[in-house]
């Protein structure tokens, strides 16, 4: 089934999925090709619509899985006042959406994402998916955690991902049984929520941070890595600074530009 999206000038499909919030689509010719739950999906821009192929066929599900109804333009003047880097950020990766991602998705991508690079991350994932997703197509789906939760670390040793294995291990069997509950962390406040998902062996505030932005839609966290720590060193003095209520989505446009300008940071 093909469904068609109205979209705003400002949302850019390419920037969306290739920004480092996600891991799992992947660009052929014009269209991206995904999994979205559980669902095979391509999904691309066709005479300034957002055509959609997928099993899912309920606009407000795909609306808000591109946070469509969100006005990111609204904020520009927002930004602006933190200065000229900012200002840049902002203009090179501008139509930047954040989805609203599957949690364990996301909690388990970033927990392989820990002291990896972006090819390495997303052969992790893929070999994870193969191994224990089911076949869609040309593409799997993600892993459920309860499969996860049964199986021993050794059992995770054809994905390769090293010392990350024992900790997807623990974060599927703390989900599994309620030790981290996401249901709760839906309801709680963005601190206690980052407190709960660091009971898990292996997350730290930056795994944490990046579950809860990308896997909650909470735009008050900001995770911190090598990339976000050169550009905030360099250009805001210190870690301390305080970007406010969306401080997560100007963390979004300092670590793709930062990325984009290497030459900036030698």
């Amino acid at each position: 089934m093909v469904i068609n999206l109205t979209i705003e000038k400002s949302f850019d499909l390419d920037k969306t999925l290739d920004c480092g919030q996600c891991f799992r689509w992947y660009k052929k010719s014009d269209t991206w090709f995904g999994v979205v739950s559980g669902n095979l999906t391509k999904v691309k821009i066709e005479n300034n619509f957002l055509q959609i192929e997928s099993e899912i066929t309920n606009k407000k599900f795909w609306r808000s899985y591109f946070d469509l109804e969100f006005d990111y333009e609204k904020l520009i003047p927002y930004f602006s006042k933190f200065g000229s880097v900012l200002i840049k950020a902002v203009s090179e990766n501008r139509g930047i959406h954040i989805l609203n991602q599957n949690p364990w998705e996301t909690l388990c991508s970033f927990i392989i994402s820990q002291n990896n690079n972006i090819p390495r991350i997303k052969s992790i994932i893929n070999r994870f998916c193969e191994n224990f997703g089911e076949k869609l197509g040309g593409i799997y789906s993600f892993p459920d955690y309860k499969l996860i939760a049964k199986l021993k670390i050794e059992d995770l040793e054809p994905i390769k991902a090293g010392f990350r294995s024992k900790y997807i291990i623990d974060a599927a069997r703390k989900i599994f049984n309620l030790e981290v509950d996401f249901e709760k962390i839906k309801t709680m406040n963005t601190c206690d929520a980052l407190c709960a998902l660091q009971k898990i062996n292996g997350v730290g505030p930056k795994v944490a941070a990046c579950t809860m932005l990308y896997g909650f839609h909470r735009f008050d966290c900001f995770p911190v890595d090598v990339w976000i720590k050169k550009v905030i060193e360099k250009y805001f003095k210190n870690l301390d600074v305080d970007f406010g209520k969306y401080r997560g989505l100007i963390q979004i446009y300092l670590f793709n530009w930062s990325r984009s300008h290497p030459e900036l940071f030698k």
